[in-house]
């Protein structure tokens, strides 16, 4: 079976695989057990939900989940609190099925939802958890020795990685630690250096971290340094997906050049032929299983808009580009998945999806599509998308001003 992780979190959406829960959406009945880590209960929940494949529903949020993080698997939507907590939601009605508290209060480092070894791990303050993505139940916790606190969170094959960030008062680096996914184990920590609101990126055996300037490759086995990116390769801003790497000028940057975007190759880290430079700000990118990069770039003067860019990295030639006011996307059933520019008076509010290779051009089948207008997706609302694994034919919207989710069938 091929594997697919969905890591959620600010900076970044990466897609690589997924495996599944009960057919229900998550446990026919509360599922209890104890917890290992003694970090925090299992609290029992009943629920009534509907059993049954994909449906649109909406659902109110929890002040917590709205302040955390949502994902999915083809057969529940898993949410993580600022608590550190998790909520299981069904996929036929949005109902929670199962809970697990949390405790603690901080910076919520995300959440990654790993189908494949059935784990949901967040990190909030110095507390790494993981649930039973199959039984509701607190899988594991790991909590540091130090006052330190997670910053971001990626996974792949069997392995967490979780970056806690450099002390600065007294001159401690980052670091890096690799636990085992199924029950916790530390395998592994690494000082690395590392560039805050990068993401971490783990794919083929590697798993990599970048600082602002250059990228690093470890072994997931045991975090020895494999591979480093040239000096003369600027790396702002690593944007990751699938199992590819590509350097874009920073989100951040306030000079009027920016550096040349690159595709670097996994395995020397060199660059490899790309598109373009990078013109505007880059803000955020997705980046397809079959290559295709979708890089939003705000504009220099008013970044309060900007537009969609399309690459194909494997042919090195750009696809097309369209307008908009909205950096959060995600890609599914091969087409971007975005929301409609706000001023847009006649198709404003909406979920548009547009064939990844025809673009906005696209005709017939490839043409894009939208969804009804819905209140879940104003500006004001803070919304997000995110995709289920597998062919579920839906997506998921999180406002996070009024907290809720929306299942919506794909446009």
């Amino acid at each position: 079976m091929k594997r697919r992780i969905v890591a959620v979190g600010a900076a970044l959406l990466v897609l690589v695989g997924c495996a599944g829960n009960s057919a229900s959406g998550g446990p026919k009945s509360p599922a209890v057990s104890s917890p290992s880590g003694g970090l925090g209960p299992t609290v029992e929940t009943t629920s009534t939900s509907v059993s049954g494949p994909w449906r649109a529903w909406t659902a109110s949020l929890s002040s917590q989940e709205a302040h955390g993080s949502c994902g999915a698997t083809a057969h529940q939507v898993v949410c993580a609190t600022n608590s550190g907590g998790f909520v299981g939601r069904s996929r036929a009605d949005g109902r929670i099925t199962w809970t697990v508290a949390g405790g603690d209060h901080g910076k919520s480092a995300g959440l990654v939802v790993d189908a494949a070894d059935e784990r949901a791990v967040t990190g909030v303050a110095g507390v790494l958890r993981a649930a039973n993505l199959r039984t509701g139940a607190q899988a594991w916790a790991h909590q540091l020795p130090t006052s330190r606190a997670y910053f971001a969170l990626g996974a792949a094959d069997g392995i967490v990685y979780a970056l806690h960030a450099p002390d600065y008062f007294t001159g401690t680096a980052a670091v890096l630690d690799a636990v085992r996914a199924s029950d916790g184990t530390p395998l592994w920590h690494r000082s690395v250096a590392w560039s805050t609101g990068e993401p971490l990126a783990a794919f083929r055996g590697r798993v990599y971290t970048a600082d602002g300037t250059r990228v690093t490759a470890r072994d997931a086995r045991t975090g020895d340094t494999v591979a480093t990116s040239p000096t003369g390769v600027e790396c702002p801003h690593l944007v990751t997906g699938g199992h590819y790497l590509v350097c874009t000028g920073s989100p951040i940057s306030a000079g009027d050049t920016l550096a040349r975007m690159r595709r670097l190759d996994p395995a020397t880290l060199r660059p490899l032929p790309t598109p373009r430079n990078t013109v505007d700000k880059p803000v955020r990118g997705v980046i397809s299983d079959d290559g295709v990069l979708v890089l939003y770039e705000a504009g220099a003067e008013d970044t309060s808009a900007g537009n969609w860019f399309a690459y194909d990295l494997e042919n090195d030639r750009k696809l097309w580009s369209t307008y908009a006011t909205k950096a959060d996307a995600t890609v599914a059933d091969g087409r971007f998945v975005t929301f409609t520019p706000v001023n847009d008076r006649t198709n404003r509010d909406r979920v548009i999806t547009i064939d990844l290779h025809a673009g906005p051009q696209g005709t017939g089948t490839a043409a894009p599509r939208m969804s009804p207008a819905y209140s879940q997706t104003r500006a004001g609302e803070g919304p997000l998308v995110f995709a289920p694994g597998g062919d579920t034919g839906h997506v998921v919207v999180m406002a996070r001003t009024h907290g809720s989710l929306r299942s919506l069938p794909l446009p």
